[in-house]
């Protein structure tokens, strides 16, 4: 059969007609087949835009074609990588990108003239919603990224129970403010007052209730300072006898006494040098020790058991206690002068009743942690059981939370935990369960004062809070008048003024 002249050109062609013709074809290909095409020349303006790229230009702020051409490309398409193309002259086959007119997979392939060298590219948009075209590979990428975050999860588990047997050259935070768990107003609160006080290098005391993370808070504060790179040291004051807390912190010279070890041994003033020393359970340190305490903060130095030679250090102190240390100072318990030194940057972490918007939040954290731990899948409170722990008043804060939940998990046999396991487990521990509370956003949490106390002038609002916190201060500082006016950063005069002027 004879061809038709349609069927085949009229004239032989060389390699180099292929080529032409096979480039017309392939572009044409994908201009037809993409969402949309452009391209740039070797500086990067852009020369030509297919139909089909022009109902971007919206949603990229142009409301025509002209004044889109010529323009950069960097000007008229954020976040492009076409610059990097011309650059390189190396193509990307495949990449996501996303601006203000959504999200798109494309490719950009470089154009070449006859002796190789770059001359521009080709930016071709292969998907502008790639959520619902590339749905199976999407899925498959948020498995894999769940299984990357359960190995980070476990590494960070196997990285703290590590340092928890580290040796003393060894000694790291372990915690991020990342770690303090919670977005009601309280417990930002508390975060933002710590971030401003990791930026100083004045003492800081934290004042709570047990188990609302004091001791977390403090590692957050060290690795968030300019001595994150130093070693951070703690000591529990309330589990260390008295007789040997001097030699905790100080150290003990060689042969400092019979059965002491012939080479020393470090105090934790000497093991924190150039880092952070927290000092657990302020409160419960003893008279005798502190003067000693805070002669050394005075000094800078310290004088080990059984030496005559003085030490120099060089130490940031964070301190923490449940106890009322204003009280104790009152009745003759806690040295004054010691109490200011110390109560330059208080910080007061919330108990758990006061921030039950959290309570979720926390369940989750803690139900993982214990997931990790066992080796189990994390438990699933049902909507009474959540219930039932945002209405407790929780007298043992986080803490007693985790010891619930973890009598839960281990004397479940499910997964799923009910309110009615909950109670037993409180009553068993001396608790009456109270009443169930609901769940409630952080953001509009119980623990949030009645919307209504905004509705008055706002010279009224900031009257009573300024008269709350001189009362509060008042209180802290034991009547000091003084001690006071410092601590709120005004003038005597200005206190007295308040004082006698309240409204």
């Amino acid at each position: 059969m004879p061809l038709l002249v349609d069927d085949a050109p009229a004239l032989p062609l060389d390699a180099q007609g292929i080529l032409e013709l096979a480039a017309r074809s392939m572009f044409q290909l994908f201009s037809s087949v993409s969402q949309g095409m452009f391209l740039v020349d070797l500086s990067g303006r852009i020369v030509w835009v297919n139909e089909g790229y022009q109902r971007f230009l919206p949603d990229l702020g142009f409301s025509s074609l002209d004044q889109f051409l010529g323009r950069m490309v960097e000007e008229v398409i954020p976040n492009t990588g076409m610059r990097r193309v011309l650059e390189t002259g190396n193509p990307v086959l495949i990449d996501l990108l996303t601006n203000k007119a959504g999200t798109f997979v494309v490719s950009r392939i470089p154009l070449r003239d006859d002796a190789g060298s770059v001359i521009g590219a080709i930016g071709i948009v292969l998907f502008d919603h790639p959520e619902t075209t590339l749905q199976p590979l999407i899925s498959k990428f948020a498995l894999l990224q769940r299984d990357l975050d359960d190995a980070r999860r476990e590494l960070a588990s196997q990285r703290r129970r590590s340092l928890a047997v580290a040796g003393d050259g060894e000694r790291r935070s372990k915690y991020t403010f990342a770690s303090f768990i919670g977005s009601s107003p309280a417990a930002a609160e508390v975060k933002r007052q710590a971030r401003r006080a990791a930026q100083s290098t004045s003492p800081v005391l934290l004042l709570g209730e047990t188990g609302t993370g004091k001791e977390l808070l403090a590692h957050a504060i060290h690795a968030a300072s300019s001595r994150a790179s130093g070693p951070f040291v703690s000591v529990n004051i309330a589990a260390v006898p008295d007789t040997l807390l001097e030699a905790e912190f100080f150290g003990v010279a060689p042969g400092a006494y019979t059965g002491a070890d012939r080479k020393g041994r470090d105090g934790k003033f000497k093991l924190a040098d150039g880092g952070t020393l927290f000092l657990d359970e302020i409160g419960d340190m003893p008279q005798s020790l502190q003067a000693k305490l805070l002669r050394a903060l005075q000094e800078g130095e310290i004088e080990p058991l059984g030496s005559n030679k003085l030490v120099p250090f060089n130490v940031r102190i964070l301190a923490a206690t449940s106890r009322d240390l204003a009280t104790l100072v009152r009745e003759g318990k806690f040295r004054e002068d010691l109490f200011y030194r110390l109560h330059v940057l208080p910080v007061r972490v919330p108990p758990l009743r006061v921030r039950r918007g959290d309570i979720p939040a926390l369940v989750e954290a803690l139900g993982e942690d214990l997931a990790l731990r066992n080796g189990t899948p994390p438990p699933e409170l049902l909507p009474d059981a959540m219930a039932l722990l945002a209405g407790q008043p929780w007298r043992g804060n986080i803490r007693e939370l985790r010891n619930v939940l973890e009598q839960a998990v281990m004397r479940g046999e499910g997964q799923s935990i009910d309110a009615a396991q909950l109670e037993r487990i409180l009553r068993e521990a001396g608790v009456e369960p109270a009443a169930p509370a609901p769940v409630q956003d952080p953001g509009h949490a119980a623990d949030a004062e009645d919307e209504s106390r905004y509705l008055r002038p706002l010279a009224e609002q900031v009257a009573e809070l300024e008269r709350k916190a001189i009362a509060a201060t008042l209180k802290a500082h034991g009547g000091n008048k003084l001690a006071t006016a410092r601590q709120l950063g005004i003038s005597r005069a200005t206190l007295y003024g308040r004082l006698e002027n309240p409204e």
